[in-house]
């Protein structure tokens, strides 16, 4: 309408990118006047990368755009999360194309003296400004950012806010520390950074591609916000380290906090879970301690079939020795053979169905060949019977099997795999203490006496239905010990002390008289006086209930799952209960999908709708909003 204003546009068209001829370019307008400095300055932003990867200090970076009078936008990446912050970057390239540059900064290259959860960084042209580094949810922000200049200020002025609540929490509550050890160590050692190289990232793009490469590929899935998670996250670095080179073996990771949906179709509920994936077959999931010697055990043991089925007598004897499979060290595992007839097939399935969900936990072998009898009389038992071979084969102990269900079977063995006279350990005492039974325990400020072993021996193999559990606690590998001592006697006495302590029962504490040699006659004797109520108490343990905090607390629980009853192939590992004894009788989301930016992106269309800021945006912009929620829990 108005005569005095050129109707003429200008587009630029990146007709480079087409790959068929009847696909349209992409069109780029001029939102200035057409003025030739005006051209020429369009024509060089559009001849200028789309993004620039950039690792050193953002401020000596220029670029064309700065040097024409347009802001750089940053994008801040990590190694983990590389491929879905380049689209991103891309993404807010095409809309801010001859608004503003965007790069894409690896933290990895660069060491930045800004807050982690940082993940949006804005340079301008203006001599003089420093670079803003920014906290931002989703593109739509970056946008605003760009085009708004009032939005920086509002921004900074807001997380100033919330970094004067944070100092605030702080100052009024320090419980979180005191009460949570993990959340503490993992804080304190934040700075150390893990030896992550030997494990896999992945992401939803190349997660199930990454599970064929290898016979078995073991996955963390994990959450980068959660305490326990990180704290978990170095005992699998130390993993990768003792099991490199380990052939068929590839150790994964999901951050879950980057690929929700990715865990969501994994059926991952907590964090963090820990499966070992083998094509053909359902996943196993890991249920035991997260120490690194506890985790390189289980994934050495899932690389055999459990059962393992033996084919000749020769296999079998060898496999009770511990030479066959080869790729297993004997020396860690205690080996347990099934030895059935044709005329067992019903054990012989409830063992199989055992096998699979005790897969990874326990070394099980199975012979059923037409030599069977013969083999299981070598140990003065018949098919269908057990072979619990300990120590490398030195001590094989044969027991008979009668008709049992899964449940009953999986109960059984996890019982039969106990330690005669075990030490008594951190990771080892829940599954005494599910028996229920009261202890006959000695304390020892090191290792116990050939002839004090012995003796305890004797007494825990005398009788074969134990009605108390023998065992002893080395307080060196053990400090913790100490501390039990005092809460029994509130100074430490003298050692060795052997102790009944019945914590199932009044929480009675009985002391072994200090002047009698401990022999399995002495401590018998003793024992018939305490039944017959001759004997005083040293301490009785108070009847506080020690139950968890909340039920999110009870990682016993969560460590322990009850035997699933019809699902043979599930993962879970079974809960330890004081089983029958073989007569019978008690013995005591979706993915989102790549949005194209818009065709056109001149200075009057329609936005983009706005897409997360996927990968290290959203874990780090929510991290405080999830630590205050975690707090509160």
């Amino acid at each position: 309408d108005d005569p005095d204003v050129s109707s003429a546009w200008l587009l630029f068209c990146h007709c480079q990118q087409v790959t068929e001829p009847a696909q349209a370019c992409r069109r780029t307008a001029l939102a200035q006047p057409l003025t030739l400095l005006n051209i020429h300055r369009h024509l060089k932003l559009m001849g200028a990368p789309l993004v620039t990867e950039v690792s050193e200090d953002p401020e000596k970076i220029s670029t064309v755009h700065l040097q024409l009078g347009l802001p750089l936008v940053f994008i801040l990446s990590q190694k983990e999360t590389y491929e879905a912050d380049r689209r991103t970057a891309e993404l807010v390239a095409w809309q801010l194309l001859g608004k503003a540059g965007v790069a894409l900064l690896s933290r990895d290259l660069v060491e930045l003296n800004v807050l982690q959860r940082s993940n949006v960084a804005l340079k301008t042209p203006d001599e003089g400004m420093p670079i803003q580094y920014l906290v931002l949810e989703d593109t739509d922000e970056v946008i605003t950012l760009v085009e708004d200049k009032n939005k920086v200020k509002q921004i900074q002025e807001d997380e100033q806010e919330e970094e004067e609540e944070d100092e605030d929490e702080k100052e009024n509550n320090n419980q979180e520390i005191q009460d949570d050890q993990v959340v503490e160590a993992v804080s304190r050692d934040k700075k150390r950074e893990l030896p992550l190289e030997q494990i896999l990232v992945l992401t939803e793009e190349n997660f199930h591609s990454s599970l064929s490469e290898a016979a078995r590929t073991v996955v963390l899935f994990y959450a980068s916000w959660e305490a326990v998670s990180l704290a978990v996250l170095r005992s699998y670095s130390e993993v990768s380290t003792h099991l490199q080179g380990t052939p068929g073996v590839l150790l994964s990771r999901v951050n879950c906090w980057d690929w929700p949906g990715l865990c969501s179709q994994e059926n991952v509920t907590q964090f963090p879970t820990l499966r070992v994936y083998q094509e053909g077959q359902q996943p196993v999931t890991y249920g035991g301690m997260w120490g690194a010697e506890e985790l390189s055990s289980f994934i050495l043991l899932s690389q055999v079939s459990c059962p393992l089925k033996l084919a000749t007598m020769d296999e079998a004897e060898g496999y009770l020795r511990g030479e066959f499979p080869s790729e297993l060290p004997s020396h860690h595992h205690t080996s347990l053979l099934g030895v059935f007839s044709s005329a067992t097939s019903k054990a012989k399935e409830a063992f199989e169905e055992a096998g699979n969900i005790l897969s990874g936990h326990v070394r099980m072998g199975m012979y059923f060949e037409d030599d069977a009898l013969a083999l299981s009389q070598k140990f003065s038992v018949s098919p269908p019977a057990l072979l619990l071979a300990r120590g490398g084969g030195r001590s094989v102990e044969g027991i008979a099997l009668s008709e049992h269900s899964v449940q009953d079977m999986v109960q059984m063995i996890r019982y039969e795999l106990l330690d005669i006279f075990p030490e008594i350990t951190v990771p080892n005492l829940p599954q005494y203490l599910q028996l229920g039974k009261p202890f006959l325990i000695l304390f020892s400020a090191g290792d116990i006496s050939q002839v004090e072993s012995k003796e305890m021996l004797k007494l825990a193999k005398g009788r074969p239905q134990q009605t108390f559990v023998v065992c002893w606690l080395n307080l060196k590998k053990t400090p913790v010990g100490y501390g039990i001592l005092r809460t029994y006697f509130s100074t430490t006495p003298p050692l060795p002390l052997l102790l009944w302590v019945n914590l199932h029962a009044g929480g009675q504490v009985f002391k072994f008289p200090s002047e009698q040699s401990i022999t399995e006659m002495n401590i018998l004797s003793w024992l018939e006086k305490l039944q017959a109520g001759l004997e005083i108490p040293s301490s009785t343990l108070s009847e506080e209930d020690w139950k968890p905090p909340l039920p999110a607390y009870d990682f016993l629980q969560m460590m322990e799952p009850s035997v699933p009853e019809l699902s043979p192939h599930s993962g879970d590992t079974p809960a330890q209960q004081p089983p029958k004894n073989p007569g019978g009788d008690p013995a005591g989301g979706d993915s989102a999908p790549r949005e194209e930016p818009a065709r056109e992106s001149s200075a009057e269309e329609v936005g983009v709708p706005g897409r997360g800021l996927r990968g290290t945006a959203p874990r780090l912009a929510a991290r405080d909003k999830q630590g205050r929620r975690h707090s509160e829990l």
